[in-house]
């Protein structure tokens, strides 16, 4: 009898390809200083693969851009503390975890494109911050005392998103931050002329 040829499934042949792509941008990391691109590989979770492989290596910069994230681990913030920039734009998260705090040398997050509500309340405890990227979220309201009190902010563009009113009025007041907002149109209801 001969042994028939199994066809392996699209999907399996997809993961596959997805698995083989993320261990190749590991190896470029370690080989060009700490760079890690994991933009555009479907991600739909951080792989705990990436913590063994990037083990003995500092990881400067990561991009997990333009996947389907929903959530960050702790381990993430545990494992590369010493990270200065980081772009989880154009996921699906919502929420980023208190550990982040332990990134004491992170200087700039784009967290665009994703599904907060609010600016995460993490991101007033790191001391180094620098840049935030929050626009095209779904965020009403901001803690304007907390932000302002945050040592190295200078950026925070909050472009795109429904930010309520009076918030918006004390946002586009802010001189010792460079506040980027969307032009205001108000909204139907606000004017109920009764």
């Amino acid at each position: 009898m001969q042994a028939r040829r199994q066809e392996v499934a699209p999907e399996k042949r997809e993961m596959a390809h997805q698995c083989m792509r993320v261990v190749e941008r590991v190896n470029n990391c370690k080989e060009n200083g700490g760079e890690l691109d994991l933009s555009q590989c479907q991600l739909m979770q951080v792989p705990d693969a990436v913590f063994l492989l990037m083990k003995n290596t500092t990881l400067h910069t990561c991009s997990m851009a333009s996947n389907l994230i929903t959530k960050i681990p702790p381990k993430l913030a545990m494992s590369f503390s010493l990270i200065t920039e980081l772009n989880l734009s154009s996921n699906r998260i919502s929420a980023l975890p208190n550990e982040m705090s332990n990134c004491t040398q992170l200087e700039t997050i784009d967290i665009s494109a994703n599904s907060f509500v609010q600016l995460p309340p993490v991101l007033i405890e790191i001391p180094s911050l620098n840049k935030v990227n929050a626009s095209k979220n779904f965020i009403a309201d901001v803690e304007i005392e907390a932000m302002v009190s945050c040592p190295n902010l200078e950026h925070v563009n909050l472009e795109d998103n429904p930010i309520n009113k009076p918030v918006y009025e004390e946002l586009a007041k802010i001189t010792s931050i460079r506040v980027v907002l969307s032009p205001r149109e108000q909204e139907e209801w606000e004017d109920l002329s009764i």
